[in-house]
């Protein structure tokens, strides 16, 4: 399937699954469990604001969880990279949800402007 032809939502869906099976490969040292963890949290939130987004009784809710999901993917770009700097082993996986995440965040944007400027 060609995702740039994929919904927002399952887009994240499938990003949330990509980050749960990158946490739970994670070698068991502290440092990594802790960013692990982290990681965990924003990048499942993302998917999860977005599906909360559709649900929204009006369109500022819309907005409202969009722009969270967007906040969420900034903090996940933020822990990947960090992680990047510590995980030899998983460098290339970490890279292609980097840059994911990245484009998950600019299509974020793109639907909080256009919903905006539509308000």
């Amino acid at each position: 399937m060609n995702q740039k032809n994929t919904k927002i939502e399952e887009r994240t869906f499938l990003f949330s699954k990509n980050i749960i099976e990158l946490v739970m490969s994670l070698s068991k040292n502290e440092i990594k469990f802790v960013l692990g963890k982290q990681l965990m949290r924003s990048g499942t939130s993302i998917g999860a604001n977005v599906e909360e987004a559709q649900g929204g009784l009006s369109k500022k809710e819309f907005i409202h969880s969009m722009n969270v999901a967007k906040k969420e993917a900034r903090e996940t770009l933020y822990w990947l990279r960090l992680l990047l700097e510590f995980d030899a082993a998983g460098r290339e996986k970490l890279k292609i949800l980097i840059l994911e995440c990245d484009e998950l965040k600019r299509m974020l944007t793109a639907i909080v402007k256009t919903s905006q400027a539509n308000l």
